[in-house]
């Protein structure tokens, strides 16, 4: 079990309606702190069910009404106070939106990572203060403690590498990870299961939320073509070539918005070879295609960085890490430098597949979160 404040403390637990931030609601009110639950509303899911090229069906999506009723169901099993907190406006303007324009611009953008570093903890936090919450505490598998030595606050991957979710979380501050609490960060998915389930909470066979909230399906392109509509707006003309890496025109395409880094199907190539996408070019809107052999590289450049167990790198300053360009990518060495204020240069020792502009890029050193950026 994780090491929580000795004296009980007033903390405010976000509570999606899902099983793990539900374990941890029942974990401190039986160890016998005072919880206040706050559960953010983040999106409407009907807003755009059924549109053209959108499903109807809202179900598998995480910050849905079901999600937002098991979560007030929990609360009042657990009898503690419970809020909903509407963020709507505020998650589209710093979360939709930029995600339709890196999208509309060749990059490949994360939502939940953009959520929590622009908005969830931020507003939480915010939240918490004001009904006189001393700390925060989520269903995020990640650790984190304050070193004396650095005195720097630490985040850290759980024990449950399987469910590592330091990923989308290298954008907290000091601040923010010092009134953080992460109970589940020594744990094991199956046992937090079990504890929900002793606990007498219906979510505890809950399955996992697996899509973005906003985006049905995964189906980004029909997202960017329902959304522009929606706001009249004209979906921007970004048809162009499709190019081999001499740059020989291979063919056609109908807009950058379609591609990403790594994409092999829906090209509309034939090839004796399967091709992939290698390159997006918003100002010419050329998109190069060749190999999966081409699609390996060593280098890897990244901005709008953010540091945790450093407070940064100076000069001709590099250090050793391992870095994560996906979710699910393994985290492979590198050595890294600094190449400006805001820029760091990352040089693998063994060429990785398709690193995506607009992914995060997150360094570690063992289990700890370095820092982390933004691929350009």
């Amino acid at each position: 079990m994780p090491a929580l404040a000795a004296a009980p403390e007033t903390i405010a637990v976000a509570m999606s309606g899902g099983v793990d931030s539900s374990a941890v609601a029942a974990l401190l009110r039986a160890q016998g702190h005072t919880l206040v639950g706050l559960t953010l509303q983040l999106w409407n899911q009907r807003r755009l069910a059924g549109h053209e090229g959108m499903p109807e069906s809202v179900q598998g999506r995480c910050c849905s009404i079901d999600d937002v009723y098991d979560a007030r169901r929990v609360a009042e099993q657990l009898d503690i106070p419970y809020y909903l907190v509407n963020q709507q406006a505020r998650f589209e303007a710093e979360v939709v939106k930029p995600f339709v324009s890196e999208y509309l611009a060749g990059r490949t953008p994360i939502p939940c990572t953009l959520c929590n570093n622009h908005l969830k903890f931020d507003q939480l936090l915010t939240t918490a203060q004001q009904i006189g919450a001393d700390k925060i505490a989520t269903g995020h598998y990640a650790r984190n403690h304050y070193d004396e030595t650095r005195g720097r606050w630490i985040l850290s991957r759980p024990a449950d590498h399987s469910k590592d979710q330091t990923y989308f979380l290298f954008g907290l501050t000091q601040d923010q990870l010092s009134r953080t609490l992460f109970p589940l960060g020594e744990m094991q998915k199956p046992a937090v299961r079990i504890m929900a389930s002793e606990a007498g909470l219906n979510v505890a066979t809950k399955p996992d939320s697996q899509e973005i909230c906003f985006i049905p399906g995964g189906d980004y392109s029909a997202f960017l073509k329902a959304y522009l509509d929606e706001q009249g707006e004209p979906l921007p003309d970004s048809s162009g070539e499709l190019v081999s890496t001499s740059g020989e025109v291979m063919g056609h395409h109908g807009g950058i918005h379609s591609f990403t880094v790594g994409q092999r199907k829906g090209l509309g190539l034939t090839s004796p070879d399967p091709l992939y996408v290698l390159k997006i070019h918003p100002d010419s809107h050329q998109v190069t295609v060749g190999s999966d052999a081409d699609l390996m590289t060593r280098e890897l450049n990244a901005d709008r960085l953010n540091w945790i167990s450093i407070a940064g790198l100076s000069g001709d300053e590099t250090i050793r890490v391992s870095i994560k360009i996906r979710h699910r990518h393994t985290p492979a060495m590198a050595t890294l430098s600094s190449t400006g204020p805001e820029t760091v240069l990352a040089i693998f020792d063994e060429p990785q597949r398709a690193i995506t502009p607009g992914q995060s890029a997150v360094f570690y050193q063992d289990d700890e979160v370095v820092g982390g950026g933004w691929i350009i």
